[in-house]
C-alpha cells in the first residue's frame, strides 16, 4: 500500500513540475500556454524585394551567361579549334567551359564594375529602389552588346518585332538587343572557327596526298596528320595566339 501512494504521488507530481495538467486535477481556467522564444524579425520591403530578385538572378543565371556575355563566341571557337586538331575528348568539355567563363569573366570585368558603382552600390545604401537599380544595371551591358551586334541583326528584329526605327541604338529595347548580340556572337564564332580550321585541313590534305602517292592505303591518313598538327600547335604557341586573338577582338 505504502509502495502504491508513493506511485500515485509521483504521477501526480511530474506533470505539476513539468507544467501539464494532472489527471484527476482541475485545470485552471486563467491558464496560457508559456510564450515562444522565438521571433522572426521584421523585414523592410526593400529586403524583400533584394531576396526576389537574387533567387530569380540565380534561376536564370545559365541563360544570362549565354545571352549577353562573350561566353557563346569563346565557347564555339574552342569547340572549332578541338574539331580542327583531330583530339576527341582533349582538352575535355569541363577544361573549355571553365577556360571560357574565366575569359568571359576577364572581358566582362569593366562592365561589371561600371554595374556595382551605377545600381549595385546605390541599391545597397538604399537610395535607390531595386527596380531604378535594374535600370541602371542593363545600359551598361546595353552598350556592351550594340558595340558588337551587327546592324543587319538588330535592323531584322526590330522589324519583326513591329518597332519604329529607333533614332539611336540605344533606344533599342532589351528584347532586340539580347536576340541580336547572340546572332552576332554566333556568327563571329562560325569565322573564326573557319579560319582555324584552314591551317590544319592543308595538313590533312598534304598527308593525304602523300599517303596515297607512296601507296599507304592500309593506313588511315589521320592517324598520323594529327600527330603533325598537334606539333604544328605547340610550336607556333597556339593557345596564346588564339586567347590572344579571342581578347582583342573585343577590345
Amino acid at each position: 500500500m505504502r509502495r502504491r501512494s508513493i506511485a500515485r504521488r509521483l504521477a501526480l507530481g511530474v506533470p505539476f513540475l513539468c507544467g501539464l495538467p494532472t489527471f484527476g486535477a482541475p485545470v485552471p481556467q486563467s491558464f496560457t500556454p508559456p510564450p515562444v522564444p522565438f521571433k522572426l524579425p521584421s523585414v523592410s520591403d526593400t529586403t524583400t524585394w533584394t531576396i526576389v530578385i537574387v533567387l530569380t538572378l540565380l534561376t536564370v543565371l545559365p541563360a544570362l551567361l549565354l545571352s549577353i556575355t562573350p561566353f557563346v563566341r569563346i565557347l564555339i571557337v574552342f569547340h572549332f579549334l578541338r574539331q580542327a586538331l583531330g583530339t576527341q575528348n582533349t582538352p575535355s568539355n569541363q577544361t573549355l567551359a571553365g577556360l571560357a567563363l574565366f575569359l568571359t569573366y576577364f572581358i566582362m570585368q569593366p562592365v561589371g564594375a561600371d554595374i556595382g558603382r551605377v545600381a549595385i552600390s546605390p541599391l545597397e545604401r538604399h537610395e535607390i529602389t531595386p527596380m531604378v537599380a535594374i535600370d541602371r544595371g542593363s545600359e551598361p551591358l546595353r552598350m556592351f552588346m550594340l558595340k558588337f551586334a551587327r546592324e543587319k541583326d538588330l535592323a531584322l528584329l526590330t522589324e519583326m518585332a513591329h518597332l519604329p526605327r529607333p533614332r539611336a541604338p540605344s533606344e533599342l529595347p532589351m528584347r532586340v538587343v539580347i536576340p541580336a548580340y547572340i546572332l552576332s556572337e554566333m556568327k563571329a564564332g562560325f569565322q573564326i572557327g573557319a579560319i582555324l580550321f584552314l591551317p590544319f585541313m592543308v595538313v590533312d590534305m598534304v598527308v593525304a596526298a602523300v599517303t596515297t602517292s607512296v601507296g599507304m592505303l592500309q593506313l588511315p591518313p589521320v592517324i598520323i596528320s594529327t600527330p603533325l598538327k598537334i606539333l604544328l600547335f605547340v610550336v607556333a604557341d597556339g593557345w596564346n595566339l588564339v586567347i590572344g586573338s579571342l581578347l582583342k577582338s573585343f577590345s
